[in-house]
């Protein structure tokens, strides 16, 4: 290969991996990958949960497909949407960390709105594998019911934190609960421990979420009959 043959295949190459950088460089775009990370979901779903008009979703959506990020599925007029493989959450899961160690301003923002976090007693996933096994504790599934019929940590019970107020009194008192939702950045297992606790209960968050438990390999449970 010649110099002028090697140049051009250089920039062919990282002009397809550019790709993948402008998909990206969107906050927009990497919320809706963060959700797509728990299910499938249709784009008026999305548009809901991430504050966007179903225009706007569709239009960042079909960035993430053009890049090959995400895949749809039809099921008659509806296109339910979901990541290409695990490879798009680990890319996405390396972002957060490089921005955890690289950017002092992602700490502040996290401290500025959740201040308290570090009151609410963090659970690694290493604890939680043993936990598991533990008669004397229950993992709470607090993410909404579609999330978890799509996948959940063994044994979990499922109850949406907006629910949790209203049932509190399926939840033994004399157990430990460790609550956990979507991710690191979630705050519904932080608000779920919060109402525990001031309920009398002994809760703890999970440190993560789902899918950072099932892209390190550790056992996730379906149920029966949901789509894949």
């Amino acid at each position: 290969m010649n110099n002028r043959s090697h140049r051009a295949f250089k920039e062919q190459l990282y002009d397809q991996f550019v790709r993948i950088g402008r998909a990206l460089a969107n906050p927009h775009r990497l919320e809706l990958l963060d959700l797509l990370a728990q299910s499938e979901r249709t784009v008026e779903d999305l548009a809901h949960e991430a504050g966007m008009s179903v225009a706007n979703a569709s239009q960042h959506l079909q960035t993430l497909r053009a890049a090959q990020l995400v895949e749809v599925r039809r099921d008659g007029l509806y296109g339910y949407y979901r990541l290409a493989d695990d490879s798009v959450f680990r890319l996405w899961q390396a972002i957060r960390d490089v921005g955890e160690t690289r950017l002092a301003e992602v700490e502040r923002v996290v401290r500025t709105f959740l201040d308290d976090r570090d009151s609410l007693q963090a659970v690694s996933a290493e604890e939680l594998v043993e936990l598991l096994h533990d008669d004397r504790v229950i993992v709470l599934d607090v993410r909404p019911a579609e999330e978890y019929r799509a996948g959940h940590i063994p044994g979990a019970r499922c109850l949406p934190v907006a629910e949790l107020e209203a049932r509190l009194r399926e939840l033994p008192k004399n157990r430990e609960i460790i609550a956990y939702c979507r991710g690191p950045y979630c705050v519904f297992a932080d608000e779920a421990v919060a109402l525990l606790r001031a309920h009398g209960y002994r809760a703890r968050r999970f440190a993560q979420g789902l899918p950072d438990w099932r892209v390190a390999g550790l056992p996730v449970e379906r149920l029966e009959g949901d789509e894949p």
